[in-house]
């Protein structure tokens, strides 16, 4: 039975919770929260404000950090270095340098396990659009687009100041809503070479972080890929990804994968089966779940490990820098 903590319980979490207790696996020993009023007092499961009392007084095997952004990377370390697995939610830091250091400690203890919860990539449309991709079927690619358009309520920033806030938030849209996107533009389309961008405030919030995204991606092998995120639609619309090749046209809408071929004849190839009002946030939370804790049984890496992360939060650096100098900025030579 592998030992199971959780800290941090908001809206996140709730997602995490019944996969960790439907699993016979597992055993969900403890959560830590700084707010008590976030626990039932009557559960069996053990309740700490304090997550470092928690690390040390539970004998746990894995912790599932589901915290605000600016927490994530100092508790990773802090659950590393007392030796405990870590599940971490998107994303893996606020900035360039907490990223790399996350990736160094990664390299420096293999033994220990930190993943990424980039659960999209492990999407049955993801998956099959990836494999159509690779197998040369229908040519290259020719051109890519990645489309969020999602709703956020001026009361989705006031109920969580850090959200709006840069320094606690590592940004708006695209840390926050649409990172899944730009990870599996570059995991499907490949390595970028230039990517100019534009960020904005389409709402009057007052906040600090953008909430309307655009950037054109050049990618290595010479095709050009457009991605639009924003905050200011005016409900939850189905994320859109669309890979264009020299024989068919590939499209994810509403969770399912479509084929249009050169006839213009279209199929309907895979379907995520989402259902219920949280359908964008995609189907595989439980997958990824299930993949890390069979990895720690067998003692396998096949789970998306933080250094996978790395090129996406590359990706929203560079478009927040050109957004800020007006430059095309040059992957190859880009630092941060």
């Amino acid at each position: 039975m592998i030992r199971v903590g959780i800290i941090g319980l908001g809206d996140i979490s709730k997602v995490h919770i019944p996969i960790i207790m439907a699993d016979e696996n597992l055993l969900l020993v403890a959560v830590s929260d700084i707010d008590v009023n976030q626990w039932c007092e009557d559960s069996d499961i053990h309740f700490y404000e304090n997550y470092k009392e928690m690390l040390d007084q539970e004998n746990l095997d894995s912790v599932h950090i589901c915290l605000p952004h600016y927490l994530h990377a100092p508790v990773t370390m802090d659950c590393i270095q007392r030796g405990i697995h870590v599940f971490l939610e998107k994303p893996m830091g606020i900035n360039l340098k907490e990223v790399d250091e996350l990736v160094d400690l990664e390299k420096k203890q293999p033994d220990m396990k930190i993943n990424l919860c980039l659960q999209n990539r492990l999407n049955n449309t993801s998956i099959h659009m990836k494999k159509l991709v690779e197998s040369g079927d229908y040519g290259r690619i020719i051109g890519m687009k990645g489309l969020v358009a999602w709703h956020r309520p001026r009361e989705y920033y006031d109920h969580k100041p850090w959200r709006g806030q840069m320094d606690l938030s590592g940004g708006g849209v695209m840390i926050n809503q649409s990172i899944h996107t730009l990870d599996i533009m570059q995991w499907i389309g490949g390595e970028i070479k230039n990517i100019q961008g534009s960020l904005s405030q389409l709402l009057d919030y007052g906040i600090e972080v953008e909430d309307t995204a655009s950037a054109r991606l050049e990618f290595m092998d010479g095709f050009s890929g457009l991605f639009y995120a924003t905050n200011a639609n005016p409900y939850n619309a189905s994320v859109e990804l669309e890979v264009v090749l020299e024989k068919a046209r590939l499209v994810i809408r509403d969770n399912i994968l479509y084929c249009w071929d050169e006839e213009g004849q279209h199929i309907l190839v895979e379907d995520d089966k989402v259902q219920g009002s949280k359908f964008y946030y995609g189907a595989s939370h439980k997958k990824l779940i299930h993949t890390f804790y069979k990895g720690l049984e067998s003692n396998k890496d096949d789970y998306i490990p933080v250094s996978q992360g790395l090129q996406s939060m590359r990706m929203i650096d560079a478009i927040r820098r050109s957004s800020e100098t007006g430059k095309i900025i040059n992957m190859e030579e880009y630092n941060g």
